[in-house]
């Protein structure tokens, strides 16, 4: 995890549950997207890079746009990370610019936008591999005690 260049966040805690059954992050969801985001210091943003396959298709030969929708908002949830927070979607907008094509190399950029009390507001896009901007999207999340609202959910170490 990189140093928090934007100063303390809220005195919550991360909770890291045994398994990760996240759809889209999750490594023990045999049918999830297990995409994976790494920090990139110099754009101060998350990038994940993936292709995805044809149990993605919306439209022939595209991705469907509910699947397009919950990479944005993964990505825009990892950017929460860097005020140590734990924060719930409350919100999202999504702008579908261009056909987001499947079995093609893709990469997901999220930023911070602004952040007051315990309102994170970020973005994300979804790119190809000429830099276009397929899809992009704004989201509001709330930051929350993960440990009393997911207390009942985490095994004992």
């Amino acid at each position: 995890m990189p140093k928090n260049p934007h100063g303390q966040g809220h005195d919550t805690r991360y909770v890291r549950l045994q398994k990760n059954y996240c759809f889209a992050c999750g490594r023990n969801n045999a049918d999830g997207m297990r995409l994976k985001f790494v920090y990139d210091q110099k754009q101060d943003c998350f990038v994940c890079r993936f292709r995805l396959g044809k149990k993605f298709t919306g439209p022939p030969g595209h991705c469907h746009g509910g699947i397009i929708a919950t990479i944005l908002d993964e990505a825009m949830g990892k950017v929460n990370k860097l005020r140590q927070v734990v924060a719930l979607t409350t919100q999202i907008t999504v702008d579908y610019l261009k056909p987001v094509p499947l079995n093609q190399p893709l990469r997901v950029e999220s930023h911070e936008v602004r952040v007051r009390g315990r309102r994170h507001v970020n973005s994300a896009k979804i790119l190809n591999q000429k830099g276009q901007v397929l899809a992009r999207s704004r989201g509001t999340f709330l930051a929350i005690d993960p440990k009393r609202m997911f207390a009942k959910f985490v095994e004992p170490a």
